[in-house]
Parts: C-alpha cells; sequence; structure tokens
C-alpha cells in the first residue's frame, strides 16, 4: 500500500495539474495553457497509440500477444503511417471529420451533417462505420442508421474510437460530451456500441479533473446505464483489477470467459474474431488501471490484450496522454510526433497542430456554452457531474442458434434452407465490373417474396460483409431461398453462411 501511495504522489508530479476550485463561484479554474496542453496531450497520445498497435491489429483473436513477444516500436512509426498507410488511422480522421463540421456549422450542427460528412468522404470505412455510410447513402436518417435493426454492426467498436472529439471539446463536462455523442454516435451505433464512445468521451473529460486513473475510469462510468452489459463487464474489469493487482492477464482470461461471445457482428458472431465495443473497451480500461501513468506500458498492455489492437492502446494512450498533458509525454513519445504534427491526415485538412487548436476553441465554446466563463488566460468551468444516459439494448430478444455454411457459391446457387428461428443473416458480399449494373434478387421467405435486394458495384461506399438480414421474423420454421432476377456473367455474389437467431 505504500509503494502505490509513493506511485501516485509521483505520477501526480508528473501530470499537468487539474483544474482547481475558483473560490466563491462554483465554478473550477484551469489556465489556458494548461488547458491547451491536456488538449494536445490527448490528441498525440492517440495518435502515437495508435501507431503503437498498428502492426498488430487483429493479428491475436481471443488470445493474447505474448510478453516474450517484441512488439517492435520505433518513433519514426508515426510518421512512416501517416505517408505510407494513411488508413491506419480510421479512428484519428474520423474524429476530425468531426472537428471539421463543428467548427464550420457550430455546436448546434445538425446530425445530417455529421452523417453526410462522413458518409460521402473519400475513405474507406469498415463494419458500423460502413454500414452507417451505406443506410446514409440509401436514404436512411440517424438513429435509424445506427439502429440494430438497420445495422447488424450496431455494437461495433466504430463510435468508441472517434468519439476522442466529444471529450477534448467538453473539459469536466461529460454530460455535455454525451449529448455530442448522442447526435453523432447514433449515426452508426447503437445500444452497447453507442454507450462505447459516450464511456470514452467521458474518460476524457475526467482526465482534466483527476490525476488517478480508476478515478477517471469509475466517474466516466456513471454515464452508461447500469443493466447494460457494457457498465458490467467495465463494473467487472475494475473489480478484478483489485482482485489481481499485479496480473493483467488473470483479468483478461475473466473478460474472455464472460464477456467475448458477440451477437451481432456477422464476421464475429461464434468465430474468435471481435470488434465489439464491450470487449474491447475492457482491453481499453485493463491498460489505463495496470499501465500505472505510464503511456508505454499503458500501449503496451492494451496490444497484447488482441482483437483491435491498434484503436486499443490508440484510446487508453489519448485518455491518459489528456490526464498527463503534452509536456509531461516522455522524451520518445515527443519524438514520434515532432516532425510530423504539420502532416495532415489522409483525407482531412487536419493535422495534429491544427487539431489542438480546433478542440481549444471548441472546449472554450462549451465551456461558455454550459455556464463556464474565460477571462485572459484563465478558464472557469461549470464541472458537470456525470449522468447516465437513455437505455438501449442491441439485438433484443435474439439469442445465436447456429451457423449454415454455404461455401462461396453464387446467390442464385443458394440452396432453399430450412431453419428453425425468429432472425436470420446471410453473410458475403457483392461485386461487379461494370458500374452501370445493378443486380437484382428477390427475397423468398416461406413462399413469399419479402424484398427485392438491389447491389451495384461493390466500390468502398458498399463494402458490406452480409447481403441480407431480418432481425423481425415470427418464432418457428422458415425456408429462406432467393432468385435472381437478372444474373449477368460480371457480377459476383460470395454467399459465405447463414447466421440463424432464436
Amino acid at each position: 500500500m505504500k509503494h502505490k501511495l509513493i506511485l501516485l504522489a509521483a505520477l501526480a508530479l508528473l501530470t499537468t495539474p487539474p483544474m482547481r476550485a475558483a473560490s466563491g463561484s462554483g465554478l473550477k479554474m484551469i489556465t489556458m495553457e494548461q488547458l491547451q496542453d491536456k488538449i494536445a496531450g490527448g490528441w498525440a497520445a492517440q495518435t502515437i497509440g495508435c501507431a503503437f498497435g498498428g502492426p498488430w491489429e487483429f493479428k491475436y483473436l481471443g488470445k493474447m500477444i505474448p510478453d516474450t513477444t517484441d512488439l517492435k516500436f520505433k518513433s519514426t512509426a508515426v510518421k512512416k503511417y501517416m505517408l505510407k498507410w494513411p488508413g491506419l488511422y480510421d479512428d484519428i480522421y474520423m474524429d476530425l471529420t468531426f472537428v471539421d463540421i463543428i467548427d464550420r456549422l457550430g455546436l448546434n450542427a445538425p446530425a445530417d451533417s455529421f452523417a453526410r460528412a462522413f458518409a460521402y468522404a473519400g475513405y474507406p470505412l469498415w463494419h458500423a462505420n460502413q454500414s452507417g455510410r451505406w443506410n446514409v447513402i440509401r436514404g436512411l436518417k440517424s438513429p435509424k442508421t445506427g439502429y440494430w435493426k438497420d445495422n447488424p454492426h450496431a455494437d461495433c467498436i466504430d463510435y468508441q474510437i472517434e468519439s476522442d472529439y466529444a471529450g477534448l471539446m467538453s473539459p469536466g463536462m461529460p454530460n455535455a460530451a454525451s449529448a455530442i455523442s448522442d447526435k453523432v454516435g447514433h449515426i452508426m451505433n447503437y445500444g452497447d456500441g453507442w454507450y462505447g464512445g459516450v464511456f470514452v468521451g467521458a474518460m476524457y473529460t475526467q482526465a482534466f479533473l483527476y490525476n488517478n486513473v480508476e478515478k477517471i475510469v469509475t466517474e466516466a462510468l456513471r454515464t452508461v446505464p447500469v443493466k447494460s452489459k457494457f457498465y458490467k463487464c467495465i463494473a467487472d474489469v475494475v473489480k478484478w483489477y483489485h482482485e489481481n493487482p499485479s496480473d493483467w492477464h488473470k483479468t483478461w482470461q475473466l473478460v474472455q470467459q464472460n464477456y467475448s461471445n458477440d451477437i451481432g457482428c456477422p464476421d464475429g458472431v461464434d468465430r474468435a474474431f471481435n470488434i465489439d465495443a464491450t470487449v474491447n473497451a475492457a482491453y481499453v480500461v485493463i491498460g489505463l488501471l495496470y499501465g500505472g501513468g505510464d503511456l508505454t506500458k499503458t500501449a503496451d498492455i492494451s496490444t497484447r490484450c488482441g482483437q483491435d489492437a491498434d484503436c486499443n492502446p490508440s484510446t487508453a494512450c489519448g485518455v491518459l496522454g489528456c490526464m498527463l498533458g503534452y509536456k509531461n509525454m516522455p522524451e520518445t513519445w515527443h519524438e514520434s510526433v515532432k516532425d510530423c504534427e504539420d502532416i495532415n491526415f489522409a483525407y482531412t485538412t487536419i493535422s495534429l497542430s491544427k487539431a489542438y487548436k480546433l478542440s481549444l476553441k471548441h472546449a472554450l465554446m462549451q465551456v461558455k456554452k454550459n455556464g463556464g466563463k474565460v477571462e485572459d488566460d484563465k478558464v472557469y468551468i461549470k464541472v458537470q457531474r456525470p449522468k447516465a444516459v437513455r437505455y438501449e439494448k442491441s439485438f433484443d430478444g435474439l439469442k445465436y442458434s447456429k451457423s449454415i455454411a454455404l461455401r462461396q457459391c453464387q446467390i442464385d446457387k443458394v440452396p432453399a434452407t430450412t431453419f428453425r428461428g425468429k432472425a436470420i443473416v446471410l453473410c458475403g458480399s457483392f461485386n461487379c465490373k461494370d458500374p452501370n449494373y445493378t443486380a437484382e434478387v428477390d427475397v423468398i421467405i416461406d413462399g413469399k417474396v419479402v424484398t427485392t435486394l438491389k447491389n451495384t458495384r461493390n466500390h468502398f461506399t458498399e463494402n458490406l460483409d452480409y447481403l441480407y438480414y431480418n432481425y423481425d421474423l415470427k418464432p418457428g420454421t422458415h425456408t429462406i431461398s432467393f432468385k435472381w432476377k437478372n444474373p449477368d456473367a460480371k457480377a459476383k455474389y460470395r454467399c459465405n453462411r447463414f447466421i440463424v437467431y432464436e
């Protein structure tokens, strides 16, 4: 215990001072310089964390990277990946898309503006983001674009990895961050997938207040409904940390045993692959709690947890970087960004240096909007007590039953399939060399055409991992088949499997 107190005392000396009470005002004060330092620390550290884990993304599925494996991170990697592997930073350029909208349209920018900005951007997307993008393009509006009955990836990690901006612009104001996340996060996520973004945004807001990572985690968790799976998982991670304070591997095993079964993502159901927000948020928190306030150790542990091993250290290090402040990052971390802070991230006109300034600008706007004030070089913030957002549950009432393999066949070669359940997903993809061709396929359930699929050229806006889903069947036995009404030799379907739910 004495050793722990000494460590915490040392850590406090190495962080940018948190806010302090402003006498008689009910507000808390932070200097402009300190506020900018924490914001810069958050942006820089999340970028470095992403590069740290980049080479290990989804290389370890349902297992840890051994402690004996050298992760081989070099300070030159951040710039190298910016120039040669720009898609690695999807969690950064997605953030910056929303930062740009706020800068151009203000704090009250409508959800449609955020939705259209990322839906028609030039960058590739995956999972909930990609499904949300396709929903926007085909005319759906938020929150329907992220709702689980319209988005099989509703519980995936997507908004969790791109909600940093909401927290960095809301110092000490978790409920203000949640309001932004309500508007933006539901474009691509719902339920536990949305809670991941709410929680991460709230952690950043608390990193302006506290120099204690456990306090940051537990206060931020207050923004998540207690009866959600997401809340229970993170609360368990904190509990298991206290039971096993020197062995993160044990806590990882408990997460694996209790929370690793994904029910929604077509790529992850009944497989080791897991891009679920809940499990990956657990890895973020494991890194923060066991990292002891050390950025490199935090990145190392979050990466070794596996699965989304670039996004998780990015999130963990971003929160810790905000707590520590930019000036107190290790020198090796400064070296990682010092010669690339003015390079715009791919698909954007925003660099790290510009992101620091924009988030400070937006933070001052948030402070004033939420009852605070700015006087010269001092910022007075009306700190908010974290409040839980509304309860949502994706895939409510569904239980995974079985998978039926289809051997990569064309959709008209999928045999009539009889199954017992109340929901079904056809996993697969479509591609065609003719940009003017639209395939039309009738979906026939129990002898009736229930819808007609219309698939066009498979470019980046339509790169989905499912072809059809129906979560609204009556419980019982059903038969599904498909009729391709206008087959074309240039078109290629890859039908992989059915996922059946009870």
